[in-house]
């Protein structure tokens, strides 16, 4: 792999995010800003049994975001998986959550004190009784502003209800408009896309809205993907802290590797972005996994069922931030997020452009990345901190060329030279219960997107009679070549659904046989354990029987010769 020219270099000063208290309690109407996906709870963890918490109907699920995030390499901003190095890109953000990833950097300038800029954009409220400096802001005192405190969505109720209730709660409170918008898009963003783990929400983005209009202009998609690499690294089985869109990440793995995590959600296939189609799988065999268990079958996953191109048969034009962003998508940038600079390094996932993975050196590539994200004792202005930066991506930073190879092997052999001891590839033998459980759970996943798969094709069919019947109608001569051209993709698409339901039913049937082999193969090992276990126990018990008899023998000699000694004894008595 090679590159049309070279990226500037950057300084690296790193320091460590400063955390806070766990987020706040509130959580819900980002669904439908951020495509359905909801934020995750305060205490949405695996324990210490590795079973997650259970959460309420329409929250995602936290286990596959913590297997996750526990594979990821900071050396290489990657998650080290069994098949390869895996990234999110700029594409996916674009499919997924509908956010621009072209247009201006995310940077500006960051205030020391934000008191008065909080009085102009927000209101007097955020600020009263609190000393300068002033940094953040509770997020408490934004959701009751936008009307979710103690706004929580009920266990049976719709999105339709709750948005319905929300709405009724909202008290503008005699805010103009643009105040209101400013006030949502801060809690949206450090509720939802900018996360922390924090329950206060830092100003940093405030100076970014005061412009409305120009706020529009700002690739806030790549902004995103940038603050989620820079949290990443923090994540590990043993803190288990979460950070960034984690809505995207977890909604990215269910494309990438469909394990049952998430289903498609019923009548959702024109729904963009694509991050609204998703819900929460309502199989418990597949919802309430174990921690240990998403690790096990993230190993054991089989390599020729990753999707690396997931949007194959998406169309531009219903997604305008993916035909705004495409000439980025096969380019190298840097990922700016103010004081964060992250870097994507495309030339490690080309199968997600459709071509074969070259062997690569990360750090032949001579890039550097670097998060400031503390506080500052001066006002820093990062449009001039990063010029370069800047200055690189708008020129569009660099082509990732195609390298022409006939398959990945020579990467696969090199990467898993590389990463021998972190892919576990000399473990020893799983034990028989957790085969059996990985079998379980394979079958229960394939069976529920069986389920999503039907539903998908029922729904085409009727979308091909309703596009057929309307042609057959005899509908105007300009507007029959686009429903003939309707309808020939939806039959497309009928027929692609119906290949993978059936390429799943075989796949669940290979599966039922191997589980119930598995299972087979179990008793069998039991029953011979059990026999020799017996077998050596009666060695056992005929040796101790015969050092019993040995004694016995023993002991009448003893006898005897007591006795003779005896009878000796009562002569010379005489």
């Amino acid at each position: 792999m090679v590159r049309e020219r070279r990226q500037p270099e950057e300084e690296e000063e790193n320091s460590a995010a400063s955390r806070g208290e766990s987020m706040a309690e509130e959580s819900a109407a980002e669904e439908a800003t951020a495509g359905g996906a909801n934020a995750p709870e305060e205490e949405e963890m695996a324990g210490d049994d590795g079973q997650g918490e259970n959460e309420e109907p329409g929250h995602l699920r936290p286990v596959l975001d913590v297997a996750l995030r526990e594979r990821w390499e900071e050396d290489c901003k990657a998650f080290i998986m069994p098949w390869g190095h895996m990234i999110p890109t700029l594409e996916d953000v674009a499919y997924l959550t509908g956010l621009p990833v072209q247009g201006e950097p995310v940077v500006g300038l960051e205030r020391r004190d934000y008191y008065d800029d909080i009085v102009e954009l927000l209101g007097a409220e955020f600020v009263a009784g609190r000393r300068r400096p002033i940094r953040s802001i509770l997020l408490g005192s934004l959701s009751e502003a936008v009307g979710l405190k103690g706004g929580r969505r009920g266990p049976l109720e719709t999105l339709e209800e709750f948005y319905a209730r929300v709405r009724g709660l909202l008290d503008l409170g005699g805010r103009s408009e643009e105040r209101c918008v400013r006030i949502f898009v801060s809690y949206f963003f450090w509720r939802l896309l900018f996360a922390t783990q924090s329950s206060q929400m830092n100003c940093k983005f405030m100076l970014l809205l005061r412009d409305l209009d120009q706020a529009g202009c700002y690739a806030w998609g790549s902004a995103m993907l940038g603050h989620l690499f820079s949290l990443l690294p923090s994540s590990s089985r043993r803190s288990q802290s979460t950070g960034g869109f984690t809505p995207f990440l977890q909604i990215w793995g269910y494309t990438r590797f469909p394990m049952g995590c998430g289903t498609l959600r019923e009548g959702s296939q024109a729904l963009v972005p694509l991050m609204a189609r998703w819900e929460v799988a309502p199989d418990p065999r597949v919802a309430d996994r174990r921690t240990e268990d998403v690790r096990l079958a993230l190993d054991y996953y089989p390599h020729d069922q990753v999707v690396w191109t997931p949007y194959v048969g998406e169309m531009d034009a219903a997604h305008p931030a993916v035909a705004a962003g495409r000439p980025l998508f096969d380019r190298h940038l840097l990922l700016l997020c103010l004081g964060t600079c992250e870097i994507l390094y495309l030339e490690l996932v080309v199968r997600t452009l459709g071509w074969h993975q070259p062997a690569m050196e990360v750090p032949a590539m001579g890039r550097e990345g670097h998060s400031r994200r503390r506080f500052f004792a001066e006002d820093r202005d990062w449009g001039e901190e990063h010029g370069s930066t800047v200055a690189f991506w708008h020129a569009g930073g660099d082509r990732v060329v195609q390298v022409g190879l006939q398959d990945s092997s020579a990467y696969l052999e090199d990467y898993r030279r590389r990463y021998a001891g972190r892919l576990r590839l000399d473990r020893r033998a799983m034990p028989e219960s957790q085969a059996v459980r990985l079998l379980e759970g394979r079958l229960a996943e394939q069976e529920v997107e069986l389920a999503r798969l039907r539903t998908e094709l029922q729904t085409l069919k009727e979308e091909l009679a309703r596009a057929r019947a309307s042609r057959d109608l005899g509908a105007s001569s300009s507007a029959q070549p686009t429903r003939g051209d309707l309808a020939d993709r939806l039959q497309d698409a009928l027929d692609r659904a119906q290949a993978r339901v059936q390429e799943l039913e075989e796949q669940a049937r290979e599966v039922g046989a191997e589980r119930q082999g598995e299972v087979v193969a179990t008793l069998q090992a039991q029953m011979e354990s059990l026999r020799l276990q017996f077998k050596v126990r009666i060695s056992d018990l005929e040796a101790e029987r015969r050092t019993m008899a040995a004694a016995m023998e023993e002991l009448k000699d003893e006898r005897s010769t007591m006795k003779g000694r005896l009878l000796e004894a009562r002569e010379r008595e005489r």
